[in-house]
């Protein structure tokens, strides 16, 4: 089978033994390769891969609890709190009553904080496109498509 012009060819790959048999230890590697390049496109503007998951979460302009952030961030609760607290202390993101309940508190992203997801923008755009030309647009889209299935299936 040839591959389409532009697409990597498939390798066959060996049967796997040891940790590359485990769908966990290659999901983690995965996402760790992924990472890396995204922490390099969010380095010059010194935001960590999960202050860009808080601040991608908080784009909606909704605002958010700290339990809904840290579920949508990928993030257990100290960590995410540790993580608010260096945005808050940037003036990115903000900390005001959720407007469902005045009780409550949530975050919401600062205008400086969507200025600086302006200013990531191109670099985001950059890692996207440099994955996509080492694994094809078509895999990644299958990719992505198969994975959110995963993720349905494993939560419902």
């Amino acid at each position: 089978m040839t591959a389409a012009p532009g697409v990597p060819p498939r390798r066959e790959a060996p049967a796997a033994t040891g940790l590359g048999s485990s769908l966990a230890y290659l999901l983690t590697r995965a996402e760790r390769g992924v990472n890396r390049g995204l922490a390099s496109a969010l380095a010059a503007e010194d935001v960590s891969v999960e202050q860009w998951r808080i601040l991608q979460a908080l784009a909606d302009g909704r605002g958010h609890s700290m339990g809904d952030l840290a579920e949508a961030a990928l993030m257990p609760h100290p960590t995410l709190t540790k993580a608010v607290d260096r945005l808050v202390d940037r003036a990115v993101v903000y900390r005001g009553h959720d407007p469902a309940d005045r009780r409550k508190v949530a975050v919401f992203l600062a205008n400086r904080g969507s200025e600086l997801l302006g200013r990531l923008e191109a670099g985001i755009a950059e890692h996207h496109r440099a994955i996509l030309a080492t694994y094809g647009a078509a895999r990644t889209e299958e990719l992505m498509r198969e994975l959110e299935g995963l993720v349905e299936a494993l939560e419902g």
